[in-house]
């Protein structure tokens, strides 16, 4: 069994693009800018983002944080994402979900520029990525693809499951896998929670990415001999006894599964990092695509 260390894999991404930063300062080139939109006050936002913000300014990238009350009207927020689309110092940004439940999330993704959206949630780069373009991928199922490349994970003619249909995790690592190249070549079944005899498929499959969000759903009697196990899911669960009062865990019950698997990410410190270094990616990207245009 090999555990696929997201966190490792993560740090050497962002030592390349560090290497890769320098050299553009050297050249007196512009680099590249990050931005955040954060409305409200949801822990795990606010984490997520700060852990953005840090990583940004530790591989010289500059970074700017739009912090905006809970009660910030959709018009607003919109005139926001308005303002970051028409701002040439901008190369990318994200508008940190969930959103406050009385603004329309739809309604503001779609109002980002395609361009600039290193999240990959806007219609546009969806699109391109189903039909094999050159696009920003979406950073999570980024990182799940670049983990299978650098631990050489064969995928080729595989029977992959991935459980969950989201338009963030589900549905793009689906398209992915099964599209041509390596890592990719896979047979995938998609499974939601209107599947049926869901054991008898994950029995069946060589690889299993799960993004539900249900603490430790899949079991080892899920599972068959040297399966490959992505975990998506991040869920804190609360516990007295633990100094934060919770603990983070994932949809795999790991310690059981791990047993029978050939390839499993840990949670933390597998799929997580990855998104992260991902979308730091997904920014140097839009920085060169901006530098050829002008």
């Amino acid at each position: 069994m090999e555990i696929l260390d997201g966190k490792k894999v993560s740090n050497q991404i962002k030592e390349e693009i560090t290497v890769e930063v320098a050299q553009m300062k050297k050249r007196g080139e512009k680099v590249p800018h990050l931005a955040a939109v954060l409305v409200g006050n949801d822990g795990a936002s606010l984490t997520y983002v700060g852990s953005k913000v840090r990583s940004c300014k530790k591989i010289g990238f500059e970074s700017t944080l739009i912090h905006l009350p809970e009660e910030t009207t959709e018009d607003e927020l919109l005139n926001r994402v308005r303002q970051l689309n028409n701002d040439p110092e901008i190369d990318g940004y994200i508008v940190q979900l969930p959103l406050p439940k009385h603004i329309d999330e739809e309604k503001v993704l779609m109002a980002v520029d395609p361009d600039k959206d290193v999240d990959g949630f806007h219609p546009t780069n969806f699109g391109k990525m189903a039909l094999d373009m050159e696009t920003f991928i979406s950073a999570t199922p980024f990182g799940i693809m670049e983990l299978f490349k650098r631990y050489n994970v064969d995928t080729e003619g595989k029977h992959t499951v991935v459980i969950g249909r989201s338009h963030i995790v589900g549905r793009p690592i689906s398209i992915l896998m099964s599209q041509k190249g390596n890592p990719g070549n896979a047979t995938v079944t998609l499974a939601h929670s209107r599947t049926k005899n869901l054991k008898e498929l994950t029995l069946q499959a060589d690889i299993i990415i799960s993004a539900l969000g249900v603490p430790k759903f899949l079991k080892a009697d899920m599972v068959k001999e040297g399966v490959t196990v992505i975990d998506v899911g991040i869920t804190r669960v609360p516990d007295e006894t633990r100094e934060k009062g919770y603990y983070i865990t994932g949809d795999v019950d790991y310690e059981k599964v791990k047993e029978k698997a050939s390839y499993i990410t840990p949670v933390p410190g597998g799929v997580g990092p990855m998104t992260i270094a991902m979308l730091l990616k997904n920014t140097l990207l839009a920085r060169e695509r901006h530098t050829s245009k002008n």
